[in-house]
């Protein structure tokens, strides 16, 4: 009997302890232009290691980071936030691609004096990345890691992939008639494994948030506005490429990490697009080794 007393009291300890020592997320609104501010959530702090700064995909937000965000705030700052028009930051119909949001995210980075941060973008923030690099360098920048997508080669995609094209035209018709039924199948696909109860509900009601028109406006500049290719050989920090072997960029993104001076490739297999969901053990052992590298320097 005192055994089991024993064991239930040890238990009882044990999980005390996890949920004592889980990460304390702090959010805040962050001006970075007139009239626009980014929702910010902050978590760990501040050490002598470089900053991790997520930036989510398209129509998404800073929550859907949450698993990876606990994992590496432990030992460093960790930030993520919602891009302009996506989650809790401001709405508006202007500055809704790449080049402004990199505008945003330099603007964040000097107001926070977050100093040579390790960027993580994922799928559309692959594009926000590199118009930041094409914009300021690298030089201020630790380390990159692009996550799943290849780096937009602008207008010529149209006329080099044409099938891949009219496929994400002829979708805008069900975004814009049926938001939530366009975003339910989407999520469906770049998540292939079973998640915690309530995450990709959340995340669904996140991009219900950004209107239809700012999305596919959004959409079209990402992947057809700018070819941001150039930005790839500026990359002098050290760079982390990874992918999920189902990829239908993947022999871009394989192509990239050739370009980029100092790039490691990491092709992650059984995952779909949302790769740090449906394997996030694998994602955070990728992250943890680069960022590894990255504080011996």
């Amino acid at each position: 009997m005192r055994l089991r007393h024993f064991a239930a009291a040890l238990a009882a300890f044990v999980a005390a302890s996890a949920v004592s020592a889980a990460p304390q997320f702090t959010q805040r609104r962050i001006a970075v232009a007139p009239d626009i501010e980014l929702h910010v959530v902050e978590a760990g702090r501040a050490t002598a290691k470089a900053p991790l700064v997520f930036v989510p995909g398209w129509s998404a937000g800073a929550d859907i980071w949450t698993d990876q965000i606990e994992r590496f705030a432990a030992d460093r700052q960790v930030i993520a936030f919602d891009p302009r028009s996506q989650g809790e930051s401001t709405k508006t119909t202007s500055g809704n691609t790449p080049e402004q949001r990199a505008v945003d995210l330099h603007t964040l980075l000097t107001t926070e004096h977050v100093q040579h941060p390790v960027l993580v973008g994922w799928s559309q923030a692959a594009q926000d990345v590199a118009a930041y690099v094409a914009r300021y360098g690298s030089q201020d920048l630790a380390g990159i890691v692009l996550v799943d997508a290849a780096v937009s080669d602008g207008a010529k995609g149209i006329a080099s992939r044409p099938d891949d094209a009219a496929t994400q035209f002829a979708r805008f018709a069900t975004y814009v008639s049926d938001q939530r039924a366009y975003l339910q199948g989407m999520f469906g696909a770049i998540i292939s494994k079973p998640q915690p109860a309530g995450t990709v509900e959340r995340a669904i009601a996140t991009a219900m948030k950004t209107p239809p028109s700012v999305g596919i406006a959004m959409l079209v500049a990402d992947m057809f506005g700018r070819d941001r290719t150039a930005a790839l050989v500026k990359m002098d920090c050290p760079v982390l490429i990874i992918a999920a072997a189902s990829s239908s960029e993947l022999a871009r993104q394989k192509n990239e990490a050739k370009v980029i001076t100092n790039a490691r490739f990491v092709e992650i297999p059984d995952s779909a697009h949302a790769v740090f969901l449906d394997q996030p053990e694998r994602f955070a052992t990728e992250l943890a080794d680069f960022l590894k590298e990255i504080d011996a320097r």
